[in-house]
C-alpha cells in the first residue's frame, strides 16, 4: 500500500524555498493562525508532563528520578490540555515537541500552544519534526550560541507553515500512525533478534573467559559464590592489583584566574557495552594539570559509574578515536598493566554474567538506578590466565563470535534503514509530495493502533540527549 502512493494531480508554488510546491488545495498559514498560546497556572493536582526529543509529550515517571523541587514548584507550571502542543524552547530546533496525551503541567520554560478550529495538532507535530522544518525553526530561533537557540512564542507564531484542508490533515495522521506502527513492529522484532544474538554471543564469551578453551582443564574453587570453579592454573586477583583506576573530571569547577585550554571529553552517553558512541563528543575548558590527570590513554578500559542496573560497569577499550581526550567523573579509566592483563580480555570479562552479578550485588541501589565507585571497581576479582592464554582466548572468540556479530550488524543496519525510510516517508507525506487519501480508505481497523509505541533503543540515552535546562 505504501509503495502505491503517487503525487497529487496538481501542484502550486508555496512561496517557501524549503517547501517548494504544495498540492493545489493546500494553503500556507503562519503558526499564529493555527495556534494560540496557553499560559494558565495554578493546577497543582495535574500530573507533570515532559517534552522529549524522541517520544514527544508524555507523563513524567518520577519513580526513576528524584525531582522533589519540581513537585514543590507545581504552582508555577503551565497547564496543557489534552490535544495541546507543547515544545521545549531550547530544543524545538531538534524536534522536542509533541501533543499532550492528557491534561497536565508543563515546565514554565516551555511553550504550550492551543490548536484552533480545523487544526489537527498531530499533523503539525509530525511536520515540525521533519528535518526541513527544524532548519526553519533554527532560523527563527534566537540565542547567544547556536546550540542554545530558543524559539519564543512571538517567533514561533510567525513561521509560515503548510496547511492542508482539515480532512486531509486527519487522513495524513491516520496514514502515518498506521505506517509508523508497522515500522515500529518491524524494528521491535529486529531488536528481539539482536537481544537473542547478544545472549548467544555473551554465553560464548562467558564460557571462554571464565573457563578457558580446554574442556578437560583441571578446576579449582574460585571462592566466588556466583562464579563457581575456574581453571586450576589461573590466578584470581583484585582488579586494583593489575590495573590503575583513574577518576575523571568533575564538571562545574571554577578555574577563575587560571589559564585553561579546551579539550574533548567523554560522558556516559559516549560509552556503550563493547564500543564507543562518537555521535556527539562535547568539549570542556580545564587547566593543563587537570587535563593531564584525566587524559585517556590507548588501551584504557572505560567503565561507567552508574545508570540502569544492567548497564552498570559497562565498558569498552579506548582506541584513541579522539586525541587528546579527557573523561568525566562518571566514567572510570581502568588502565591494565599490559604485561599481566590484556585490555580486551578485561573488557570481555566485564561483559559477562559474572561481572554483572558482582556489580549488581555491590552497587548502591536507588529506584531503577544503581551506582558503583572506585573502591568497588578495584575490588572486582579478575580471572587471570597467562598473557599468552589471554591472547589465545581472544583469538578464539574472534572466530567463534564472527557469525553472530555479523548477524547483529546486519539487523542493526536493517533497523537504520527502517528509520531512514520512516523519516523520508513522513517528510513526503506531511509536505504533500505524495497523496495518501485513497490509501487511507483501504487501511484496516487495527486494535490499539493509536497506542504510543516507542523503539526503546532510541531512548536509552534520552535524558543525556535532552539535558533539559542544563
Amino acid at each position: 500500500m505504501i509503495d502505491d502512493l503517487k503525487p497529487y494531480a496538481e501542484y502550486k508554488d508555496s512561496g517557501l524555498p524549503w517547501l517548494g510546491i504544495i498540492p493545489i488545495g493546500w494553503e500556507v498559514r503562519r503558526n499564529g493562525r493555527l495556534f494560540s498560546q496557553r499560559n494558565e497556572t495554578g493546577y497543582p493536582e495535574l500530573p507533570i508532563l515532559e517534552v522529549s526529543l524522541r517520544t514527544g509529550v508524555r507523563v513524567r515517571d518520577f519513580g526513576s528520578s528524584n525531582r522533589k523541587q519540581v513537585i514543590a514548584e507545581k504552582e508555577k507550571y503551565k497547564r496543557a490540555c489534552r490535544g495541546d502542543i507543547a515544545y521545549n524552547m531550547m530544543r524545538m530546533w531538534q524536534g522536542a515537541v509533541g501533543v499532550a496525551p492528557v491534561d497536565g503541567l508543563i515546565s514554565p520554560s516551555y511553550i504550550v500552544a492551543r490548536p484552533m478550529t480545523e487544526t489537527e495538532p498531530r499533523y503539525f507535530t509530525q511536520l515540525y519534526c521533519t528535518d526541513a522544518y527544524k532548519n526553519v525553526v533554527n532560523i527563527f530561533s534566537r540565542g547567544i550560541v547556536s546550540d542554545r537557540n530558543r524559539l519564543y512564542w512571538e517567533d514561533f507564531k510567525q513561521i509560515p507553515t503548510p496547511f492542508p484542508p482539515p480532512d486531509e490533515q486527519a487522513s495524513i495522521v491516520r496514514f502515518l500512525e498506521h505506517a509508523n506502527g508497522k515500522i515500529e513492529r518491524a524494528i521491535r522484532a529486529k531488536r528481539k533478534l539482536i537481544a537473542l544474538l547478544n545472549e548467544q554471543k555473551q554465553a560464548i564469551i562467558h564460557r571462554a573467559v571464565t573457563r578457558g578453551l580446554d574442556p578437560a582443564v583441571k578446576l579449582k574453587p574460585s571462592g566466588i559464590p556466583w562464579l563457581g570453579e575456574v581453571p586450576e592454573h589461573w590466578e584470581v586477583r583484585p582488579l586494583k592489583g593489575v590495573c590503575r583506576i583513574q577518576s575523571g573530571i568533575t564538571l562545574g569547577k571554577d578555574y577563575a584566574g587560571q589559564s585553561t585550554n579546551e579539550f574533548p571529553y567523554f560522558r556516559v552517553a559516549n560509552v556503550q557495552a563493547g564500543h564507543t558512541n562518537l555521535a556527539f563528543v562535547k568539549t570542556i575548558r580545564v587547566t593543563k594539570p587537570e587535563a593531564l590527570r584525566c587524559m585517556l590513554q590507548k588501551g584504557d578500559v572505560l567503565m561507567t559509574e552508574g545508570g540502569d542496573p544492567d548497564k552498570l560497569g559497562r565498558g569498552c577499550v579506548w582506541e584513541e578515536q579522539v586525541t587528546p581526550c579527557l573523561h568525566q567523573n562518571h566514567i572510570f579509566a581502568v588502565r591494565p598493566i599490559k604485561s599481566q592483563l590484556d585490555p580486551y580480555f578485561l573488557s570481555a570479562l566485564m561483559g559477562t554474567r559474572y561481572a554483572r552479578a558482582y556489580f549488581e550485588s555491590t552497587a548502591k541501589q536507588t529506584t531503577n538506578l544503581a551506582s558503583t565507585n572506585k573502591t568497588k571497581i578495584g575490588q572486582f576479582v579478575v580471572l587471570l590466565p597467562s598473557l599468552d592464554e589471554q591472547q589465545k582466548i581472544l583469538n578464539s572468540l574472534n572466530v567463534e563470535t564472527h557469525a553472530v556479530i555479523t548477524a547483529i550488524s546486519r539487523a542493526e543496519r536493517e533497523i537504520e534503514l527502517l528509520r531512514e525510510y520512516r523519516t523520508r516517508l513522513t517528510s513526503d507525506v506531511v509536505t504533500g509530495k505524495v497523496d495518501v487519501r485513497e490509501a487511507v480508505k483501504r487501511l484496516p481497523v487495527e486494535p490499539n493502533e493509536n497506542a504510543e509505541e516507542f523503539d526503546q533503543e532510541e531512548v536509552l540515552d534520552e535524558i543525556d540527549a535532552e539535558e533539559i535546562e542544563a
